[in-house]
């Protein structure tokens, strides 16, 4: 088959794959299953490639009455984790023509002034974590296709979720600690209220009582390691027995335990077993290594875009919780006897 000097069209596919134009639409739209055979898409995709065939990403667009872009909600920049959301919904954004813009709506400062003059308008969706939610009145994103991370399913504005098996996190981490003989724990919360949140805090609690025996007592700090080292340092020097772990809602709140145990003399794991939550970069940076769990936020980010791309399409997006993995490391070991 021979190129032609001119840039080929959706015709010229279409007689050189020996099917319609519509059917043409069909396959290079990724929308021609149930409709044209295997071997017809093949066909198709064969000619395009043949050709050099490239789509008018423009014209389409203006057909569609679509911008092909979206904006991912955030509640911060400086989050390792969202740094990671962020990869993997670009990824596939990318793969698929469209483009990612971030809108970041950090704690304690609010929402940015909407950046659009009509977002419904610019946009073709929202893709937002629940911890930046406040962000969507403030540039009517709720009007918009939307799809929620890390929020209640029964709960999200009505919109399609994707959320992390957190709870299954949670229940991992007791399990570990109930097996190494821990029936003394210290929860150290992250002070944000979010859904997610909440979800960890019910599943430790519920798998922490059904051990006879087991005590739970829970404080909170904002995710700050200066603050969580005030709170475990706070906690640990009220009367009572001791706890023998402290399970931390973040990695960094566990750095701050970390840093509250070393300045009260207290060895980590020997006197104390800590764990965390997200494993970051920073938990093996830390001495020793922290056991955390993994969540895989590059994962995270791809499968809520792929979410919100069904959306737009009309499918049915797929559905149930991303998996979680306790990675065990020198940070916990054997409760210590009295």
């Amino acid at each position: 088959m021979v190129r032609s000097s001119t840039r080929p069209t959706s015709r010229d596919v279409a007689r050189a794959a020996g099917v319609s134009q519509a059917a043409v639409s069909l396959v290079l739209g990724d929308k021609w299953r149930g409709r044209v055979s295997e071997a017809t898409a093949e066909r198709v995709r064969e000619a395009a490639r043949e050709l050099g065939y490239r789509p008018n990403l423009a014209a389409r667009n203006l057909r569609l009455g679509r911008t092909r872009t979206v904006l991912l909600v955030v509640p911060a920049l400086t989050t390792e984790f969202f740094g990671g959301v962020y990869t993997g919904a670009a990824r596939v954004a990318a793969r698929n023509g469209f483009g990612l813009v971030l809108y970041p709506s950090p704690e304690g400062i609010g929402p940015a002034p909407d950046p659009f003059a009509s977002a419904e308008s610019a946009l073709d969706g929202v893709l937002a974590s629940s911890m930046a939610a406040d962000a969507l009145t403030a540039i009517r994103g709720e009007q918009l296709p939307l799809v929620m991370l890390d929020s209640d399913p029964a709960g999200s504005l009505g919109a399609a979720t994707v959320n992390l098996d957190i709870a299954d996190g949670a229940r991992q981490v007791a399990a570990h600690l109930l097996a190494l003989g821990h029936r003394r724990v210290l929860h150290l919360a992250a002070d944000v209220p979010s859904w997610t949140f909440e979800v960890r805090a019910e599943a430790l609690a519920t798998a922490l009582a059904a051990e006879p025996g087991t005590t739970l007592r829970t404080v909170s700090a904002p995710i700050v390691i200066e603050d969580a080292l005030d709170a475990v340092e706070t906690a640990l020097g009220a009367p009572g027995p001791r706890p023998t772990a402290v399970v931390c809602d973040d990695d960094k709140l566990a750095a701050g335990a970390y840093k509250a145990l070393r300045r009260l003399g207290l060895r980590v794991p020997d006197d104390i077993s800590v764990t965390g939550m997200d494993d970051l970069g920073l938990a093996t940076a830390l001495d020793p290594e922290l056991t955390t769990v993994r969540l895989d936020a590059d994962l995270f980010g791809e499968r809520g875009m792929e979410t919100l791309l069904a959306v737009l399409d009309g499918r049915r997006p797929e559905t149930g919780d991303i998996g979680v993995e306790l990675m065990v490391r020198g940070s916990t070991g054997p409760a210590r006897e009295d």
